[in-house]
């Protein structure tokens, strides 16, 4: 009952300022579930209070925890508890001393079930949209060899490196997605706002016009009687496409393979997911987890449905004997250079660190790859752009040229 009283308390963002022993000044953001309670607990700190003030939430959202909040939150854990702090003291500054309120609420729930007798992976499990499958088995194989400061730095790197992989692959999509965006935008605008103007001059020359500016203020009329009709169309289609592929694993399993053999991004897709697929397993076994539950989660954190089905056939058969070399080899997913990496790990019996080297090297290839991929597509979205509004320009102005050489 205490254990889920203490699940169940409200509490309250403030602010204060007071002083320490020596009379310094002290000021800092703390959650509790009152004031009284909150002055006690700075009391108990060494804190004298001074001036404590709710935190107004009018205005104010409690923000969204991040990966990176994950990341830094593991990596602060880990240095406490290496540093001798115990478990929920390292919470409790953690908690009270972040900036985001959403952080701060997270990380205290945390610390209120581990002081209700739970496990930390327990705690850390009932929020799985944090702490996925994977973070809770390293903490729990931490647990138990009685190494949970080596896990959570090992987790902390495992988070900072699949973070960094991540916003590679952002950074290799949005620049062309924005500047394509753009484009678009920009041709609605001519075609609603400024051929219209083109075509009343144009009403007064009493002359045919060339075909291909005719076209473009066919397009124009086009788009001004039924653009709320194309909106509507794109609108629903996009929110199908989306719907459907949060539903469908048939779907997203397809796109999934088209990305992987899509001309310039199937490449840095690929090398992410083996860069993925080796910094799990790298991790994972380093924990001590066993090569088959090890797979499973490998499997989950590939970012790729085509990846993570050959990686849980991976596992069947080296749960019934196979080496995972030659796993590796039969999905035909897989360089020859990762699976000799892999193979002289397994030999060597440093299947951790080969994979790890695995994982370093394509990261970086990934890393080079996107800047490469930024180089090669600004002259191609450069002759996108120049067709799109230098093309409607050159429409436009083709009759004149046509008036200046009969005159």
């Amino acid at each position: 009952m205490a254990q889920a009283a203490v699940a169940v308390r409200k509490e309250t963002q403030f602010s204060w300022t007071g002083t320490d022993k020596k009379g310094n000044k002290l000021r800092g953001k703390s959650l509790a579930a009152n004031e009284q309670s909150l002055r006690a607990e700075l009391r108990r700190q060494g804190v004298v209070p001074q001036r404590i003030r709710k935190e107004s939430t009018l205005f104010k959202s409690g923000g969204k925890v991040t990966p990176e909040d994950v990341a830094i939150f593991s990596r602060q854990l880990a240095t406490m508890l290496a540093a001798g702090i115990p478990l929920v003291q390292a919470f409790e500054i953690i908690g009270n001393g972040h900036d985001k309120p959403a952080m701060q609420k997270l990380v205290l729930d945390v610390k209120a079930s581990v002081e209700g007798g739970s496990s930390l992976h327990e705690s850390l499990a009932k929020h799985p949209l944090y702490f996925d499958d994977l973070y809770t088995n390293l903490v729990e194989a931490g647990e138990q060899a009685g190494a949970l400061e080596n896990l959570l730095d090992k987790i902390a790197t495992y988070k900072e490196k699949t973070e960094a992989l991540k916003k590679k692959i952002k950074k290799a999509l949005f620049y062309p997605t924005a500047v394509m965006v753009v484009a678009v935008v920009v041709t609605i605008i001519l075609l609603i706002f400024v051929i219209p103007q083109f075509e009343s001059l144009f009403q007064g020359f009493g002359a045919d016009l060339p075909a291909f500016t005719q076209m473009v203020i066919n397009m124009s009329a086009f788009v001004q009687a039924k653009g709320w009709l194309l909106a509507i169309l794109a609108g629903g289609a996009g929110w199908v496409f989306v719907y459907t592929k949060k539903r469908s694993r048939r779907m997203r399993e397809m796109l999934d393979r088209m990305s992987l053999k899509a001309p310039v991004l199937g490449p840095i897709l690929t090398k992410a997911a083996i860069a993925r697929y080796a910094r799990t397993l790298s991790t994972m076994f380093a924990a001590g987890v066993p090569l088959v539950e090890a797979l499973e989660s490998v499997a989950g954190a590939a970012g790729n449905i085509v990846y993570e089905n050959a990686i849980m056939r991976m596992k069947d058969e080296v749960a019934t004997g196979q080496r995972l070399q030659r796993a590796m080899e039969n999905t035909g997913l897989f360089p020859n250079m990762v699976i000799q990496m892999i193979a002289v790990g397994e030999e060597s019996g440093s299947l951790d660190e080969m994979s790890g080297k695995v994982a370093s090297f394509y990261e970086q290839d990934v890393d080079n790859a996107v800047d490469s991929m930024s180089s090669l597509l600004e002259p191609l979205i450069m002759a996108i752009l120049g067709i799109l509004v230098g093309g409607m320009v050159i429409a436009m102005y083709l009759p004149i040229f046509k008036l200046g050489a009969v005159v």
